[in-house]
């Protein structure tokens, strides 16, 4: 089965990563203006940017996600709940909380599943994905953690946060896909830079993208279309 990729299915599965710890407020602004040309589904920005974001882009049609005990999910559960309420006051609609890596990769599962209990009910019924940091882990902790996801009531799992040294892959992203299920949706971030990459991890068993480079992505399909050329990629989901 081929999965046939048009602008609209592509720009509808990016959340645009703002999350560069040097980013000023030009940068940002640089970003967000990418976010709504291109028309993607949502941008993912730093907490403390997400009220700021949320008053540039209202109108556009784009979401406005932020980042739940980030980098490295170490923050307590107290914490992730005032740091998603806070970001909920300011306008954000999704939340990418970083598991307790150490936890999970200790096995210790009931702390890690009552840690992503506490953030999605503190959501609210708003989408929550959970990043389980897969170039720490290794394929059983992968696994795991995508079931545990799945028993903390979470609406995606997701790979990566792009600050670790490593980012999705494909076997990864398949792992993740077999390892719940269809209620539950993955997130492939980090290192998706361009149209191939971002094809295959769709093609994968991915619903939504976290990249930083979605005009590349979306410039490329754009010009492909353009020039006649097919463009899809062998669909690998499980569903």
């Amino acid at each position: 089965m081929t999965l046939e990729l048009t602008e609209s299915l592509v720009a509808g599965a990016i959340d645009h990563a703002i999350l560069k710890p040097e980013f000023t407020r030009a940068d940002v602004d640089r970003e967000l203006d990418i976010a709504a040309e291109w028309g993607v589904f949502s941008v993912c920005v730093r907490p403390s940017d997400v009220a700021y974001a949320s008053a540039r882009l209202a109108g556009t049609g784009v979401a406005v996600g932020t980042v739940i005990g980030f980098p490295h999910g170490t923050t307590s559960t107290a914490a992730k709940v005032a740091e998603l309420r806070q970001a909920a006051e300011d306008g954000a609609t999704e939340f990418d909380m970083v598991v307790h890596i150490g936890a999970l990769r200790g096995g210790e599962d009931e702390r890690v599943v009552e840690d992503i209990r506490a953030v999605v009910a503190a959501a609210e019924g708003a989408v929550t994905k959970v990043i389980l940091e897969t170039s720490l882990l290794d394929e059983e902790q992968i696994a795991r953690g995508s079931r545990l996801t799945e028993r903390g009531g979470a609406t995606f799992v997701k790979t990566s946060t792009g600050f670790a040294g490593g980012g999705a892959t494909v076997p990864h992203v398949t792992l993740m896909r077999s390892s719940v299920g269809p209620a539950v949706q993955v997130k492939a971030s980090g290192g998706v830079r361009g149209l191939d990459g971002a094809a295959a991890m769709l093609a994968a068993g991915a619903t939504r993208l976290g990249t930083s480079a979605s005009a590349t992505i979306l410039g490329e399909l754009r010009a492909r279309l353009a020039g006649g050329a097919a463009t899809g990629a062998e669909d690998a989901s499980s569903y």
